[in-house]
């Protein structure tokens, strides 16, 4: 009976070892992705205190933003926002979590963000910002996101590295052209220009907006460079381009197309290849791969602990892509349309940023079993049993990290449209993939004159379902 009920726990401890991130939070993203957003909120405030003091806080920070933004309460989602910001800047380090991670998995340590998401999390707080009014502090969240930039500039070398983000350039030119800032507007839309034609083009296939060519012009215009206006309408092929000022205002909408990918687990085999002393190189054929390590070598008994190990399985997180539906968009206003802009691939981006770390995932996770390897072996010559154990423990602790911020979008498009003043009624049309139909969502706005109308709509909908 005592054996059976062993069994079972460690059935019950693998089952819950193998669950990702996203299906350990099924209820939730269930509610999510349904649009259920009231239920979701409720979801998260009934285990906010547990998952505040989690090391997945985070994360929690960060849904809770998302899902209080979509439904309007912009300042309460930027309380949450505002936490995530202050954690990723304050995280320190738990070195007893980090020597408990090495012989465990990645999950004991706190989860502090992907390059992107804590990018992403700013232009979050700067929408809120946008949509209540309030241009200065919309403001302040782009000089952090500027910061930040640097950062990663400062991060990484190579040009091939994600640490440009045209579209949060983009981001910062559009707040500065609602202040009528027309020469800071001017100068963030030429650096956005810069990255979607230098890194974007060739890293993400995004090329550039045309709505950025146009409010470079229009801001050109605006600001008195003659020069640069004539210069860019050469360079962007946009020689008929005329600016006519009207006397309303403008609408600035983003569509929040689809839901970025999630992460999920896989594993390969290594195999051992040994060396002289305590050398030994870790290599699988299949990917090219080789690595090598140098392990305590103990000369009395010539053993490094790994000399029965030929090959091991190593885990080590992916991303899984979530298709959208819809392919592309425009939105209709007075028998006029005006086409969204493919500005941010989140997906890509996602993608790109875990590819680029995957080399010090990979030597991390190699260390990692490497170590309960070694501990497994010692703890078998220690004493009869205690190697079957600690070789059990290791089976089901054996596992990547697969946490991210799986509220974001797969991809952000966005244009300008000139509103006369007064009661203005706007059709979104979203065409889906292979012209599987037109799905429409109407907008009715107040137009003011020389006021900015700031609006930005989520269609949740992925062609893939990761749960029953």
């Amino acid at each position: 009976m005592r054996g059976f009920k062993v069994v079972v726990v460690v059935v019950l401890a693998l089952l819950s070892s193998c669950a990702t991130y996203y299906e350990v939070n099924q209820e939730f993203n269930y509610e999510f992705e349904k649009g259920q957003l009231k239920a979701a909120n409720q979801t998260l405030a009934k285990k906010s205190k547990k998952l505040e003091q989690s090391k997945n806080r985070l994360l929690y920070y960060l849904n809770r933003g998302v899902v209080l933004s979509m439904l309007g309460e912009y300042e309460e989602s930027n309380r949450y926002l505002e936490k995530a910001y202050l954690y990723t800047e304050d995280y320190q380090t738990n070195y007893l979590n980090e020597a408990v991670s090495m012989l465990s998995n990645p999950n004991f340590v706190a989860y502090r963000g992907e390059n992107h998401e804590n990018l992403m999390m700013l232009y979050y707080k700067a929408l809120n910002y946008l949509r209540m009014g309030q241009y200065d502090n919309a403001l302040v969240e782009c000089k952090r996101l500027n910061i930040r930039l640097d950062q990663l500039s400062d991060k990484y070398k190579s040009d091939n590295k994600y640490k440009k983000d045209a579209f949060i350039h983009t981001l910062m030119g559009i707040i500065y052209d609602a202040q009528h800032d027309y020469n800071n507007a001017f100068i963030a839309y030429k650096n956005a220009l810069e990255i979607y034609k230098d890194e974007y083009a060739d890293m993400f296939g995004v090329n550039v907006p045309h709505q950025l060519k146009e409010d470079i012009l229009r801001t050109a215009y605006l600001t008195g460079f003659q020069q640069e206006y004539d210069l860019y309408k050469k360079e962007l092929g946009m020689e008929d381009s005329q600016y006519q000022r009207t006397d309303g205002g403008d609408l600035v909408f983003f569509w929040h197309n689809g839901l970025g990918p999630v992460k999920a687990e896989w594993s390969i085999n290594f195999a051992v290849v040994r060396g002289q002393g305590g050398a030994v190189n870790f290599t699988n054929e299949e990917y090219g791969l080789s690595f090598p390590f140098n392990l305590n070598y103990n000369e009395e008994t010539g053993s490094t602990g790994l000399e029965d190990l030929e090959f091991f399985r190593v885990a080590f997180p992916k991303y899984k892509e979530r298709p959208t539906v819809y392919s592309n968009a425009n939105l209709s206003v007075n028998g006029k349309q005006y086409s969204l802009d493919l500005a941010e691939d989140v997906n890509a981006i996602a993608f790109k940023s875990l590819k680029e770390r995957m080399i010090k995932e990979f030597g991390k996770a190699l260390l990692r079993v490497a170590l309960k390897k070694a501990a497994e072996e010692v703890a078998r010559n220690e004493k009869d049993g205690l190697g079957a154990a600690v070789s059990l423990f290791n089976a089901i602790t054996e596992k990547a990290d697969t946490r991210n911020w799986q509220t974001l979008p797969h991809s952000i498009y966005y244009t300008r449209v000139p509103l006369k003043k007064g009661e203005q009624h706007i059709t979104l049309e979203m065409q889906g993939k292979d012209n599987k139909g037109v799905q429409k969502e109407e907008f009715v706005y107040q137009v003011q004159s020389g006021a900015t109308i700031f609006q930005a709509f989520w269609s949740l909908d992925y062609a893939i379902k990761l749960y029953p």
